[in-house]
């Protein structure tokens, strides 16, 4: 489930899921191995006098279906022989094409009803287990995609994204692009255990609903007290939910857009540097990361890394104006603006 396709190609191609049941199809199938022995046979009947017995020296019809089906399975035990020119050359262009086909019907059969989902169930248990440091996407609608599609810009390998949504069309998306994706409720405990959501390394839900938001925030919390979880809620209202429920991070589109706009209304430039900064093609960009060793004990603004804005000391927050960043302290979390070339990956809390 990790792959980077084609995506314009797939894009331009009509497809619609198969109404056949499997039944119907193992059916089809088998019908059509049968059809092709039944026209291997006629030929054989149809020359049936080029064909040598060994034991009695008469061709029945029990010996030329005999002789079909040994050789279609390329069994040949001998006994049987074509001996004419025209026997031979009907064994050899029309008979062994058959064979072919015959053969390809029966392991293409095996392996998409009995090997496939051994093999997937497999390999789905070996990623599974190779799980570890990816970032966990619920929803793949227009903001999930649009953070997965960030993620990338800045990055992240597809690979190591995990994307849970219940429609087809968004799991066929996201495994467009690369990404892990398992077609499930991520509400549901047996979802979460299923990505390693305690082993991951962020958590977005972006689920549509508020309330379904809330609920996976709530469970994925129990089972990950410690993986960043940041959550989109849509109204106002729902967001000292979202926070109770464990989210680290509440994102309000409406709310940021109109930071955006009430910004670009006191100066032409202020939403444009808001936007750099947010945006992954930036000159800018926001850091987060543990004070150093030898930064301990100077004030914030002394740091050479980028432009130090505030510092998260436990659980107190403090701005480049209050005199508690005059000097760090070790364990201390920094958050800083750097040039694009320079950002590095947000220190774990």
């Amino acid at each position: 489930m990790r792959r980077l396709l084609p995506i314009r190609d797939r894009r331009l191609a009509l497809r619609r899921k198969g109404a056949t049941p499997p039944w119907l199809s193992l059916l089809f199938r088998v019908a059509l191995a049968f059809a092709l022995i039944g026209v291997a046979l006629a030929i054989f009947w149809f020359d049936r006098d080029g064909l040598r017995d060994n034991a009695d020296g008469a061709i029945s019809f029990t010996d030329v279906v005999y002789f079909t089906i040994i050789t279609i399975t390329s069994v040949g035990y001998g006994d049987i022989v074509p001996v004419s020119d025209q026997a031979r050359m009907f064994d050899s262009f029309l008979v062994t094409p058959i064979r072919l086909f015959v053969w390809l019907i029966f392991l293409g059969t095996a392996y998409d009803f009995l090997l496939k989902g051994v093999w997937e169930r497999w390999r789905m248990k070996v990623i599974q287990r190779k799980l570890q440091d990816h970032v966990v996407v619920v929803g793949y609608g227009t903001s999930g995609s649009e953070a997965v599609s960030e993620l990338i810009r800045r990055g992240t390998d597809a690979s190591t994204i995990v994307v849970i949504d219940e429609r087809p069309a968004a799991i066929e998306a996201a495994e467009d692009i690369g990404a892990t994706i398992i077609n499930a409720d991520a509400t549901r405990n047996a979802t979460l255990d299923a990505v390693q959501v305690g082993h991951a390394r962020a958590l977005i839900v972006a689920a549509g609903r508020d309330d379904t938001s809330i609920l996976i925030v709530l469970t994925a919390r129990r089972l990950a007290p410690d993986v960043p979880i940041s959550v989109i809620i849509r109204s106002e209202d729902n967001e000292a939910l979202a926070r109770q429920a464990g989210a680290t991070t509440v994102i309000n589109p409406a709310s940021f857009a109109g930071l955006l706009l009430a910004g670009s209304t006191h100066g032409p430039h202020i939403a444009d540097y808001m936007a750099d900064l947010a945006a992954a093609d930036g000159r800018v960009a926001l850091h987060e990361r543990r004070v150093t060793p030898e930064e301990v004990g100077k004030p914030l603004a002394a740091i050479l890394t980028g432009l130090g804005l505030r510092i998260y000391r436990g659980t107190e927050c403090y701005g480049f104006w209050q005199p508690e960043v005059g000097k760090l302290q070790s364990g201390d979390l920094l958050v800083e603006i750097v040039p694009k070339s320079e950002a590095q990956p947000a220190a774990p809390a």
